[in-house]
C-alpha cells in the first residue's frame, strides 16, 4: 500500500508527498471536485503518510497508526461530518474540533482534522472555522473536502490551497473494478461508464439492476424510433423525478449512440462499452444513420448540461426523447 496505489489522481498525489517531503504542506487544503473519486480517500492518505510508524513521507497501510487512521479512531486525527440525524455541520462541532487542534499532539506528529463535506458547515459553523485557518495551531493540518464549493464563504475558499480533482478516467475505474473486485472485464467497462468515473458510485450501483434498467432503456429509444411520442412523454417525467438517475440515463445513452456510430463504422466489437449485448446493437445499427448518431450525442450532452445547470428536467428531457422521435 501506499501513494502509488491510489486510483488515477497523480498530479494532486504527487503534489502532497513532495510538499510532505519537502516539510511545505499547507496549513489547510481544499480538494474540490466531483462526488467519490477519491477525494476523501487521499485526505486519510495524507494523514497516514503523516503518521505511518513504517515508511517516510508514504504509509504502509498496516501498522496500528495506519490502521487506526482507517478505522476512524486515531488520536490525532479526526474526520467531521454532520452527527447522525443532523444535515449540517455545526459550530458547536467546529469548537469542538478548534480545542482538539490546540492541544499536543498525541503522536508528537500533525493534528489533522478531515471536514466532509465542507459544505455542510452552516453560516455560523464556517465563520468560527476561519478564525483556525486565520490563526492555525501549531502543527496542525486541516483538509475541507467538497464537490461544490460555491456553497463555502469566499474568505473560507482563500485560506486554502486548493487541489481540484477530476472524474477518474473509465479505463483505470474498468481495470479497478475487474482486478479488485473480480467483474467481469464486459461488467467492469460497463459500471464504470455508467458511474461516470466515480468508484464511489460505481461500488453502489448494482450490477444487474443496471442491467434490467440498460434493457428498459434500449427497449425504450427502440419504440422512440417507431414514432412513440406517448413513451417519449411518460418516460421523462419518470426520470425527472430523480436528478442522478436522469443524469445516468443520458450518459449510458450518450454511450449506447457513440457504440452505435463506432459498430457502424468499424462492424467491430473491442472498443463497445456495451459489446455484451452486440446482437441488440446490430439490430440497432442496421438502419442507423452516422449523423442521427452524431446528433443525439451532442444533444445527450447538452441535456445532462442543462440539467447540471438546474434547468426543469422533465423538459429538457422530453425535448431530447421527442428528438430522438423525430431523427427517425
Amino acid at each position: 500500500m501506499g501513494f502509488s496505489e491510489i486510483l488515477g489522481h497523480q498530479r494532486q498525489t504527487e503534489t502532497l508527498r513532495l510538499a510532505l517531503a519537502k516539510g511545505r504542506l499547507h496549513h489547510a487544503y481544499l480538494f474540490a471536485g466531483p462526488e467519490g473519486v477519491g477525494k476523501r480517500t487521499l485526505a486519510l492518505a495524507l494523514a497516514k503518510a503523516i503518521h505511518c510508524a513504517e515508511r517516510v513521507d508514504d504509509f504502509c497501510g498496516q501498522c496500528a497508526n495506519c490502521a487506526r487512521i482507517e478505522d476512524g479512531n486515531h488520536p490525532d486525527v479526526r474526520t467531521i461530518e454532520p452527527l447522525a440525524g443532523k444535515k449540517e455541520i455545526s459550530i458547536q462541532q467546529i469548537r469542538e474540533i478548534e480545542k482538539q487542534l490546540n492541544f499536543r499532539s498525541f503522536s508528537g506528529r500533525k493534528k489533522i482534522a478531515v471536514l466532509d463535506p465542507a459544505t455542510l458547515m452552516n453560516l455560523s459553523a464556517q465563520n468560527a472555522l476561519l478564525k483556525t485557518l486565520e490563526e492555525p495551531p501549531q502543527d496542525s493540518l486541516l483538509v475541507l473536502v467538497a464537490t461544490n464549493t460555491g456553497g463555502l464563504l469566499p474568505t473560507l475558499r482563500s485560506r486554502c490551497l486548493r487541489l481540484s480533482f477530476g472524474s477518474l478516467q473509465c479505463a483505470q475505474l474498468a481495470n479497478y473494478l475487474a482486478s479488485k473486485k473480480g467483474l467481469k472485464r464486459e461488467e467492469a467497462d460497463f459500471l464504470a461508464a455508467m458511474a461516470m468515473g466515480s468508484l464511489g458510485t460505481a461500488l453502489k450501483i448494482d450490477g444487474e439492476e443496471m442491467q434490467e434498467k440498460r434493457r428498459v432503456w434500449i427497449e425504450l429509444l427502440s419504440s422512440l424510433k417507431a414514432g412513440d411520442y406517448r413513451a417519449a412523454t411518460v418516460t421523462a417525467e419518470g426520470l425527472a423525478k430523480d436528478r442522478d438517475e436522469s443524469l445516468r440515463f443520458l450518459e449510458w445513452a450518450g454511450i449506447w449512440y457513440r457504440d452505435l456510430m463506432v459498430h457502424a463504422v468499424t462492424r467491430g466489437s473491442s472498443e463497445l462499452v456495451n459489446r455484451d449485448v452486440l446482437a441488440w446493437m446490430e439490430h440497432e445499427s442496421a438502419d442507423d444513420r452516422l449523423e442521427h448518431s452524431l446528433s443525439l450525442i451532442a444533444q445527450t450532452i447538452e441535456a445532462a448540461a442543462g440539467i447540471q445547470r438546474n434547468l426543469n428536467r422533465r423538459m429538457v428531457l422530453e425535448n431530447l426523447l421527442f428528438n430522438v422521435v423525430g431523427n427517425r
